[in-house]
């Protein structure tokens, strides 16, 4: 091993072995199956706002909204701006009435709201489909950081965050999961931060920029935001704001967060907490964009724009201080990949075991015995899938999971809060019609090159997906009318009455 390499696996090893030991200390307050589900729903909103910052600033939020930046210039500003936008939708019409719903998860939800065990299973299939999507750019960017930060094969990365992930969620689930991804927030945001200002230092010093295209490709960041592509860019740019603004409140690992609140207001706090991290976190990406266009136009060119945060320490600071550099930014880059991975996982294991495992295989499988199950199946299939497949770009994927995610489980949750005459055999047509849309634009996407003609509506569907599953909800639950739920205005009661007004009634 170089010694160039050897600040990388430093960084990479710290990082392991904090997450274990963090991991470890939750272990011992996990007791029962409530703890492993949903933290025994007693999760404040500070450390559970600090916990989803962890999961929610994934690899592409580390590394490939720099990447894109370095490629396409400020019209990818709408990746972070659409990622944090989307809480200020989950704070108005989801946060406090899903946390009032005393579910576990999503499929929980659709079953008590709707009353179906068919909902139920449309559910359990897209929090599966759409966390392991998530889950792919995951772990081909710790195959990608290994690479690129101490030259290892690409399988190692994946591996080792597979490993982590499955130790540390088997052992004490959300309990566990809650302490490290607030751990993974704080040290994600120190890694991006310091290296930031000693780069704009060194930017600032050197007087004039090297590269001596760099002024008129940074004047390319004012282009109009539909670029050359006149009205395709114009629908690319809408369609990636809407999945961005309404698939957040469909990821799983980020609703299932909700559930560990201890009620309501609670909830409603961790939201606005949650806009300031990420807030604060997004202005960090950009900086690494514009010093890119100066120093590293060339990642863009070769196709490695991904790896723009890993290198351009090295490339900006010679010697011992690049290197170093390089390993914090390695370390803050490994700790996105564990800490979306373990969200992500938890989300599916937590269907699994309750949906699959407990159901089909009790009495020998069942509670905490169900979860594990489900929480080896849940890291093992996408951690073969990854290793598989051809590298896509992280943030491209983690954009196809937003539009799958706002176009089924974005409808859903809107009308199954808002809307009392959903039904279930309009839930299920909406999710069907949603997920076939967009699930067909995520296989085109791995599979097509083209870009021309209608090809662009598949590019980036939400635009077209979205509505379209609205409006299949709503059709066909006023079709069948017969089919509401007798229990549907208790239970939205339920959602949206105020706790000490539930609480008053319960006494009584």
């Amino acid at each position: 091993m170089s010694l160039e390499a050897l600040p990388g696996v430093i960084a990479v090893s710290l990082v392991a072995v904090a997450t274990l030991v963090i991991g470890s200390w939750g272990l011992k307050l996990s007791r029962t199956t409530s703890d492993f589900f949903v933290a025994s729903r007693s999760v404040n909103p500070q450390l559970n706002a600090s916990a989803i910052g962890g999961e929610y600033l994934s690899a592409a939020s580390f590394l490939g909204v720099a990447g894109l930046l370095l490629t396409f210039g400020a019209e990818m500003l709408w990746y972070p701006i659409g990622w944090t936008a989307g809480y200020l939708v989950l704070l108005a019409l989801v946060a406090a009435p899903l946390r009032r719903s005393g579910a576990y998860t999503l499929p929980d939800f659709a079953e008590a709201r709707l009353g179906s065990r068919s909902a139920r299973a449309a559910c359990s299939l897209l929090v599966v489909v759409i966390a392991w999507l998530y889950l792919l750019p995951q772990f081909q960017g710790a195959g990608l950081t290994l690479r690129s930060a101490v030259g290892a094969p690409t399988w190692v990365g994946p591996l080792i965050v597979g490993v982590v992930v499955l130790a540390n969620i088997g052992s004490g689930g959300m309990r566990s999961i809650t302490f490290v991804q607030a751990f993974q927030y704080w040290l994600k945001l120190t890694a991006l931060l310091l290296p930031a200002a000693i780069l704009l230092a060194v930017w600032f010093g050197d007087g004039t920029p090297p590269a001596a295209g760099a002024a008129a490709d940074l004047a390319e960041w004012s282009r109009p935001l539909a670029g050359d592509g006149g009205g395709r860019g114009l629908y690319l740019t809408y369609s990636l704001i809407l999945a961005t603004f309404l698939g957040t409140m469909g990821l799983p690992h980020v609703v299932v967060r909700f559930y560990t609140n201890p009620d309501g207001p609670a909830a409603r706090r961790t939201t606005l907490v949650v806009l300031g991290l990420l807030g604060l976190f997004y202005v960090l990406p950009p900086v690494y964009g514009a010093l890119g266009r100066v120093y590293a136009d060339e990642l863009a060119r070769t196709g490695r724009s991904d790896a723009l945060v890993l290198e351009l320490p090295r490339l900006m600071v010679s010697g011992p201080v690049g290197d170093v550099l390089t390993g914090l930014v390695t370390a803050g880059a490994f700790a996105a990949f564990l800490s979306t991975s373990s969200g992500l996982s938890i989300a599916v294991a937590g269907v699994l075991g309750q949906d699959v495992f407990d159901r089909w295989f009790s009495p020998r499988l069942h509670g905490v015995s169900a979860f594990r199950v489900g929480a080896v199946v849940a890291v093992v299939v996408p951690l073969v899938v990854a290793l598989a497949l051809p590298n896509l770009g992280v943030a491209r994927a983690v954009g196809l999971a937003f539009a799958v995610a706002a176009s089924t489980f974005c409808p859903l949750l809107v009308l199954g809060i808002w809307w009392r005459r959903l039904t279930d055999a309009g839930a299920v047509a909406g999710l069907l019609v949603g997920f076939v849309g967009s699930g067909s634009a995520v296989l085109w996407a791995m599979t097509s090159r083209s870009t021309g003609g209608w090809a662009v509506l598949l590019e980036q569907p939400a635009a077209w997906t979205v509505p379209l599953t609205f409006l299949t909800m709503v059709t066909v639950s006023l079709l069948t009318p017969d089919r509401v739920p007798a229990h549907t205005r208790a239970f939205l009661a339920r959602l949206h009455a105020p706790e000490t007004l539930l609480l008053d009634r319960s006494s009584l």
